[in-house]
């Protein structure tokens, strides 16, 4: 693959500036995604669904189908969809406070039955769009506006952080689980390798997928853009392992992307 086509601006992607805050790991995310998009040729037959948290905006920078459902709720509406549509690629974009919080049970269950889309879990350790709350994720001792003396597991009643992929890697419906991080160039590559893994399985329609990624929060944190990329290394890496937490159990070999099939024989086989 030439540089200009792995490095070039993705057509999936719009040539806007984002919202999001400085040092905030969303955009590379969404760099990621879109380039892989393109390279799989499904541009127009990819319908990506972003929930209420910050990646509410992603609509405005995903240049493909976009649905944007209720807070938590997004693995409910990917079901319909790839149910109705099989021949797509449909993508449910998340944050910690969506999946792991008010979208667990839907996010549970839709990974048990094995539906064939695939998850990216953006895991940021706060609640970053609503004011620096703590989440499923928050570490133990980490500081937060609901937890300003840092996350008591104990004592205070906190719990611990929920590591989503082991928690989905236990169930049957589960084909292929990764945690990735995007705080250096290193782990940004294999990231996408990851990304690329998810996606590619899910068109060979292998079973639920997902690829959680750990993102600096500067803002949310209250550090400084380098500050937080060190801290999601030297802190969060050594509770939330990176690598392939989960595989298929037999290779299945290079992806053959189905045909595009027509509308009506998607709902009538769907039915």
């Amino acid at each position: 693959m030439s540089e200009k086509k792995l490095y070039g601006h993705p057509k999936s992607l719009y040539d806007v500036p984002t919202k999001y805050c400085g040092g905030c790991g969303h955009g590379i995310i969404h760099r990621l995604i879109t380039g892989l998009i393109d390279e799989m040729g499904l541009r127009e037959r990819t319908v990506i669904t972003n929930p209420v948290g910050c990646a509410i905006w992603a609509d405005l920078y995903f240049d493909t189908d976009t649905v944007q459902p209720a807070h938590g709720r997004t693995p409910a509406a990917a079901t319909g969809i790839k149910r109705v549509l099989p021949d797509h690629l449909v993508i449910c974009y998340q944050g910690d406070g969506d999946m792991a919080a008010i979208g667990t049970a839907e996010m549970i269950h839709a990974a048990n039955r094995g539906e064939k889309f695939t998850t990216i879990f953006v895991n940021n350790a706060i609640y970053g769009m609503t004011g620096g709350q703590m989440a499923p994720t928050t570490l133990i001792g980490q500081k937060a506006t609901t937890s300003p003396r840092g996350r008591d597991p104990v004592e205070a009643g906190m719990g611990y952080p929920i590591r989503v992929a082991e928690l989905l890697a236990t169930l049957d419906g589960t084909a292929y689980i990764a945690r990735g991080a995007v705080n250096n160039a290193v782990n940004v590559r294999k990231t996408r390798g990851y990304i690329k893994k998810a996606l590619e399985l899910q068109m060979s329609g292998v079973g639920f997928t997902m690829v959680e990624i750990l993102s600096p929060c500067p803002t949310g944190w209250s550090m400084g853009a380098e500050e937080a990329c060190d801290w999601l290394d030297k802190s969060m890496i050594p509770v939330f392992p990176l690598g392939e937490v989960k595989k298929p159990a037999a290779a299945a070999g290079p992806a053959a992307i189905p045909a595009a099939v027509p509308a009506a024989a998607s709902i009538k086989g769907a039915a």
